[in-house]
């Protein structure tokens, strides 16, 4: 790691690029190499999190999974903030360009880290904004950092200078992937400053948009005729999220569902009447996340005990070590898993309203995760009011939840909405049965009475229903076993989801270079 005012240049080292791997000199140029794939295109994947450096949620793991899964098809690369967790990570930095300012936007350098599985991140270095203990959004008492729009929009600046060959990096992509309202104003800074640069913007949760004050355009250097219905205008406001909406090339989002819930007032958070005009241009389209190689319950290192489908006896031993783990009792009956972020979309306060139910039947609960203060303290009410049958930890391990998922007879998912979900991927593979909301994603990946259960009204009522029907699986080990066995062989790998990309990837530069090319 090197400290981000070091300005140590032109290190030596192993560079991947297209073929065979060469030794180059930093700053120097790298010679192009002949690629096998003739559509093989470079892309800047813009994002907040990447779960290797920094997570707080699903979008970490999209942003690790998805470059390494394209791997092979085209060469995404990696942007992000130089988080304090992002510069002690342990991985050589090496600054390989610097950017000016605009406006209120301060000056930055670009460092390239390399993964040692070939994943190259250029690292936006800019201490004051970004070395701070705390979370990529805020400090740690959950309070969202004051300069927030200074912040990512120095981020989305960035990657239009690179797009723009500003950064003299020696790499410039051929398109450029802006993820969620961190991201959002990528595609706009690239759009006003006249870019022919196509532009990909996914979101990964609509409710999370980004919106701040007309007052601080001057700030972000944002063109007046930017504050308009059509623009980034929002009710009076100005919305990160809706800048990427409307100046990118193309819009997507992480479910074939929840595209379709959005241009809804029930789950448009104010802009559905905008997507349902994106959607008839044909420029919307859900495309699923997938999950990782890593979740495979045979090989998973995390797990107290790896088994394979059918061997239902090393699942046992996993539930056994979630018990001791939340201080339940011992117990022959049915284990509910809650792993999430605790924040109001996730319906906690129906698992809450509902506890009272699972364990009257003979069921147990454990439940991990953080966020908001009022559903932590809910939660651990909750473990009070029922002890020796409700467990809770607040925080996030990663050994934890892995071991949770392969322990639990089922997970709890109530959740108001969810775009896509990535907990019921995961506790399918590992033969943990969702009992879940009938929404976005969820809808998608869950086969009700099949891999998991589903319910469709976000009412006590509906939810104690598929719990009931879960509870009568679990009296009949051979239909839960069967049920199991459905889940854990699941199609769910990102193999199976990238394609879509690679080939939205191929439509948009085609399309920006003029050629024949659909979207």
């Amino acid at each position: 790691m090197i400290s981000a005012a070091s300005g140590i240049q032109g290190q030596r080292f192993s560079q991947p690029v297209d073929g065979p791997t060469a030794l180059v000199d930093l700053p120097g140029a790298v010679r192009p190499v002949s690629s096998q794939n003739p559509n093989r295109k470079k892309v800047l994947f813009v994002t907040s999190e990447l779960a290797d450096l920094v997570k707080t949620g699903g979008l970490g793991d999209v942003s690790a999974a998805l470059p390494r899964a394209m791997a092979h098809l085209h060469d995404v690369r990696v942007l992000i903030p130089g988080y304090r967790q992002v510069l002690d990570s342990d991985n050589p930095i090496h600054i390989i360009g610097e950017l000016g300012g605009h406006a209120a936007l301060p000056p930055c350098k670009i460092g390239r880290m390399d993964l040692k599985d070939g994943l190259v991140i250029y690292v936006l270095i800019c201490p004051e904004l970004y070395e701070r203990e705390g979370t990529p959004y805020g400090a740690n008492n959950g309070r969202d950092w004051p300069d927030n729009h200074i912040r990512f929009a120095r981020l989305g600046l960035a990657a239009a200078d690179i797009a723009a060959n500003l950064a003299q990096i020696h790499w410039c992509p051929d398109l450029v992937h802006a993820h969620d309202w961190p991201a959002g104003l990528a595609p706009a800074y690239m759009h006003w400053r006249g870019s022919r640069t196509p532009t990909l913007f996914t979101i990964h949760n609509l409710a999370y948009q980004g919106v701040v004050s007309l007052a601080s355009c001057p700030e972000l250097g944002i063109p007046e005729h930017a504050l308009q219905q059509e623009g980034m205008e929002f009710y009076g406001k100005m919305s990160f999220l809706k800048a990427g909406m409307a100046y990118s090339s193309h819009i997507t989002t992480v479910s074939a569902t929840y595209a379709r819930e959005i241009t809804t007032p029930e789950f448009g958070c104010g802009l559905d009447g905008f997507l349902a005009s994106k959607t008839q241009q044909g420029l919307l389209s859900g495309i699923p996340n997938g999950i990782d190689e890593s979740w495979e319950s045979s090989t998973d290192p995390h797990l107290d005990h790896p088994f394979n489908i059918g061997d239902w006896q090393g699942k046992a031993v996993n539930a056994s070590h979630v018990r001791k783990l939340f201080g339940l009792d011992e117990s022959t009956g049915p284990l509910f898993a809650v792993v999430s972020r605790l924040v109001y979309q996730k319906g906690l306060d129906l698992t809450e309203a509902v506890a009272g139910f699972i364990v009257e039947n003979g069921g147990q609960i454990a439940i991990i995760g953080r966020g908001e203060p009022e559903e932590e303290q809910a939660m651990r009410a909750l473990a009070l009011r029922f002890p020796g049958r409700i467990g809770v930890r607040i925080g996030f391990n990663e050994t934890d939840a892995r071991r949770m998922f392969a322990g639990s007879d089922f997970l709890l998912m109530p959740s108001r909405y969810e775009p896509c979900g990535l907990s019921q991927m995961y506790a399918q593979r590992f033969g943990s049965l969702p009992v879940a909301r009938n929404t976005g994603g969820l809808a998608d990946t869950i086969e009700d009475g099949v891999t998991g259960f589903l319910f469709d009204e976000s009412t006590v009522q509906s939810y104690e229903a598929a719990l009931a029907r879960a509870f009568k699986v679990f009296a009949f080990p051979g239909l839960l076993n069967a049920m199991r066995c459905r889940a854990m062989a699941a199609p769910f790998n990102w193999c199976q989801a990238v394609e879509p990309y690679a080939e939205l990837y191929e439509q948009l530069v085609a399309k920006a270079l003029g050629k024949s090319g659909k979207v």
